[in-house]
């Protein structure tokens, strides 16, 4: 039995693709499991409105395929942020969050990363901050009623853009359903930021990690850059994490258009990042289970 499970962001593949049909690449490519997006996009908030045949399908598709379903990365918030100061947009980000854990307990998915922004679009205030908390309360006492862990992702703002942070409001409310999930790329920019260091951030969160994503950035650059050509130290945030108990990690990046002649490209680039991520994986695991051994 493997030590961990290394999942695969869902945007890492054509949105073309059905669900079932992500699944089963996501397992030809040795990941371990699917992480399903429901951004601020039509079509992906849609996906709360899925009835049992939906569910249903997927679920079959996960037995069959083997790979299940087990987080949801929930960033429809940006567009309708729990602390925005119109009553009708936070009202409308309750009810995506409380479908978002049904939907979640449905699938049997167990973590729900969720967006750390009191607003994205709009500035943030003392009121906004306010009505966030509000609303995270709130959502901290629905994750408990369905039994699904809400973790917060470190965003590349201000307000949660590192572990540190992010634990302020695990603390405020504290829950086993309220974790943290920090993004590789985006606490090492904030590193860079602050003058602080990854494994030290990381550290900030022992006992309450619940995940790692495992992004690439470039200081001051936070999204798409491939593993390999960034500044992003995977084998120092693994073993960090791995002290902390974390055994669940994500690779995420997007897949994007393709150039002539190479439409099939992606599959090549999935299991090339599933072969670099591994590499990294073991040898932490490994040096650190020495070192601490």
């Amino acid at each position: 039995m493997k030590p961990y499970q290394l999942g695969l962001y869902e945007k890492s593949m054509p949105g073309s693709l059905s669900i079932e049909e992500k699944l089963q690449e996501t397992g030809n490519a040795s990941f371990d499991y699917l992480e399903l997006s429901i951004d601020e996009t039509d079509e992906k908030l849609a996906r709360l409105e899925w009835g049992k045949d939906e569910i249903s399908a997927i679920n079959r598709a996960a037995e069959e395929s083997g790979i299940p379903v087990k987080s949801i990365c929930l960033s429809g918030h940006r567009k309708f942020p729990m602390g925005d100061p119109d009553a009708e947009t936070r009202g409308k980000s309750l009810s995506i969050m409380e479908r978002a854990l049904t939907l979640a307990a449905r699938l049997g998915v167990r973590i729900i990363q969720i967006a750390g922004y009191d607003v994205y679009y709009k500035k943030s205030t003392e009121e906004t901050k306010k009505f966030f908390a509000e609303n995270l309360e709130k959502s901290v006492h629905l994750a408990a009623r369905e039994g699904v862990i809400l973790a917060f992702e470190t965003m590349e703002t201000p307000f949660i853009d590192t572990v540190e942070k992010a634990m302020n409001w695990v603390k405020k409310f504290p829950s086993p359903y309220l974790q943290v999930y920090p993004d590789t790329g985006n606490i090492t920019n904030a590193a860079l930021l602050y003058g602080t260091t990854v494994p030290g951030d990381i550290e900030k969160a022992s006992g309450h990690l619940a995940a790692l994503h495992l992004k690439e950035s470039k200081p001051g650059i936070y999204r798409e850059v491939p593993y390999g050509e960034g500044h992003v130290n995977f084998g120092e945030a693994i073993a960090a994490a791995w002290r902390e108990g974390c055994r669940r990690y994500v690779a995420e990046f997007w897949h994007s258009a393709p150039k002539s002649g190479e439409a099939d490209r992606w599959r090549t680039i999935l299991h090339d990042n599933s072969i670099y991520l591994r590499d990294i994986l073991d040898k932490a695991v490994v040096d650190t289970a020495e070192k601490y051994r």
